[in-house]
């Protein structure tokens, strides 16, 4: 009841005119949100292209949140912004999600990325869940790379890679980018995460 209430007032909010993406698509600690936004922030800032979705997906089994969505009549636009409460106060994290490219991305990192892509952004071979595990193709470890580092403003990158065909998938715990068998299978990034720090 309280969440119904919450999503009433915040659909009822004004909102102000439309802003366009940045032609770049480059996602930062402060843009195209930061931490300090609420829900009700966003869809005053970003008008009729930020909507409420009580139903965004985590990737990690069949776990849900409540959140916000950019674009979401874009999917190559689409953003989904997860807070740190139901309260939507205070945004977690950013999510690319649902798409075989998109417009944005982060340090490099975009939707349809190769592993070698990746590496290469990386600096060196990073290692990845297995596959076709709940939480599979996560990357688990970036070795001390590049994206091993907080991005300016102290947010992070997380990156699963996903392929639709289990066939000649690498099998193993922790597998490596540089992994023979893994380049031949090719898979590409299928969710890139940025999660905003607590405080």
């Amino acid at each position: 009841m309280r969440r119904t209430l919450l999503l009433l007032m915040l659909l009822a909010s004004p909102a102000s005119a439309q802003i366009t993406p940045p032609a770049d698509g480059l996602i930062t600690c402060t843009s195209p949100v930061s931490v300090s936004y609420s829900a009700r922030s966003l869809m005053q800032r970003y008008g009729q292209d930020a909507v409420i979705d009580d139903q965004l997906y985590t990737g990690v089994e069949d776990i849900t949140y409540p959140g916000v969505v950019l674009s979401p009549k874009s999917p190559d636009w689409r953003i989904e912004i997860g807070f740190t409460d139901e309260t939507m106060q205070r945004v977690s994290r950013l999510t690319l999600i649902d798409a075989k490219t998109s417009h944005w991305n982060v340090a490099g990192v975009t939707l349809g990325s190769t592993l070698a892509e990746v590496q290469k952004i990386n600096g060196r071979p990073f290692l990845i869940r297995e596959f076709f595990t709940d939480g599979g193709g996560f990357v688990v470890d970036w070795k001390g790379g590049a994206l091993d580092r907080p991005l300016p403003g102290g947010c992070r990158i997380a990156v699963r890679f996903g392929k639709g065909s289990e066939m000649g998938a690498p099998a193993g715990d922790r597998i490596s980018s540089g992994d023979a068998k893994a380049r031949e299978w090719a898979p590409v990034v299928e969710q890139v995460v940025v999660h905003f720090p607590e405080r």
